[in-house]
């Protein structure tokens, strides 16, 4: 029986991570790319997605998946798709970054590596606006429910779809506002994490109370901060059974919905984004038969 990646669900985020992001190079060298990409990952220690131009380049479909949408209306979020995503996961950022170079040379018959970004858990899962992240995941079966595919058949049973956007802060203008603007910003108390009731519409966390949309949007985030080069922000991450629960959520941040823009965008702004489809694990090692002509 096929199962889910269990890095998508496993608590908490590790205390170090990078994020590895592929151009196709090669389709004739992707067979064997594949393969010695399957000897590395395992669903935890590194997790997998791949973005629909890889999908495409083997002549396969995978139901659900598509590019990430350009959306450019009151605010900007760019489309940057990739052709594979990888989470990998530790606690010492040298062995990270070790074990990175080796899957880069491992895949560079096939892969051009474009962005590798570092994450870290700061404090006890927050963002470095201080606020904590993913309060509002689904626990338990209810996050299954939420993220892992189901009932669509062998190969993409277990898999799960994930939407990464890189985002930047202005930690320093962030920083200037009062603490009780910030708190309206972000929909809730940094003192407690308590959820403010009277928190203006554009509060983030108005903009994407999962409960809120029909049908409802319901996704587990697995986010984490980034530093680069002076640069700062959240790597975010949510994985889903389809895309369409974080596309409502973001089409509403953007004022898309009803021209009401999230609060976030005061502070913070989008520099990625791609869709990848993360498949399922059989036997320890990723279940790859709905990629193959004869499953279409």
């Amino acid at each position: 029986m096929s199962l889910y990646q269990p890095g998508i669900l496993a608590k908490p985020v590790p205390s170090q991570a990078r994020y590895l992001f592929f151009s196709l190079k090669s389709v004739e060298a992707l067979p064997a790319a594949l393969d010695a990409l399957s000897q590395w990952v395992d669903g935890k220690s590194v997790v997998a997605g791949f973005g629909s131009p890889l999908v495409l380049a083997l002549g396969a479909k995978v139901p659900g998946l598509r590019v990430f949408p350009a959306l450019n209306a009151v605010v900007e979020n760019p489309s940057t798709q990739h052709a594979l995503w990888l989470w990998l996961w530790g606690n010492d950022r040298g062995e990270l970054l070790h074990r990175s170079v080796a899957i880069e040379k491992a895949l560079a018959s096939a892969f051009n590596l474009l962005q590798a970004t570092e994450g870290f858990l700061y404090n006890t899962d927050r963002d470095l606006t201080g606020y904590e992240d993913g309060t509002e995941n689904p626990l338990d079966q209810a996050a299954i429910d939420a993220a892992i595919v189901t009932n669509a058949g062998p190969g993409l049973d277990g898999g799960s779809f994930v939407a990464v956007q890189q985002w930047q802060h202005d930690l320093n203008g962030f920083a200037a506002y009062p603490q009780a603007d910030q708190d309206n910003m972000i929909g809730r108390r940094l003192s407690d994490n308590e959820e403010l009731d009277d928190a203006p519409e554009s509060a983030h966390v108005k903009r994407t109370a999962q409960e809120s949309f029909t049908p409802q949007a319901f996704t587990v985030r697995r986010s984490m901060p980034w530093i680069e080069n002076g640069k700062s922000g959240l790597m975010f991450v949510s994985f889903s059974r389809n895309l369409n629960a974080f596309e409502v959520q973001l089409r509403r941040m953007s004022g898309m919905e009803d021209g009401i823009v999230d609060s976030l965008y005061s502070f913070s702004r989008p520099l990625t984004g791609g869709y990848y489809w993360c498949p399922p694990l059989k036997e320890g090692r990723m279940d790859l038969s709905a990629l193959r002509p004869a499953s279409r």
